[in-house]
């Protein structure tokens, strides 16, 4: 199955943006607008993923969020994982947020 993809850059600005790394990776630096489900919940979860429009996934590199990826499109949802992942997106200098009072960095 191939996976669909995009880059960074291309993720549109008002994209359901899911993010499927673990909480402390999470806490260090994401994006404004993402939605934090950590890939080990995804399965339990996937009732709070949208049905009715395309889902961006993304995590440290591309790798895990490749695998939500494949599952959500298996499931018949529209599933787009982000190329790079949050590296790509701290190095295209895209906004991120931090939940420990320090600039966000991506751990």
């Amino acid at each position: 199955m191939t996976v669909p993809e995009v880059e960074v850059r291309d993720v549109p600005a008002d994209a359901y943006l899911l993010d499927v790394r673990e909480h402390d990776e999470w806490v260090a630096g994401h994006a404004p607008e993402a939605v934090h489900i950590p890939m080990t919940q995804i399965q339990a979860r996937v009732d709070e993923v949208p049905s009715d429009h395309p889902v961006y996934v993304v995590c440290r590199v591309g790798g895990r969020s490749m695998q939500v990826t494949a599952w959500l499109n298996r499931l018949g949802r529209e599933a787009i994982n982000v190329g790079g992942g949050m590296q790509a997106w701290e190095y295209d200098k895209r906004p991120m947020v931090s939940e420990t009072g320090q600039p966000p960095v991506v751990a």
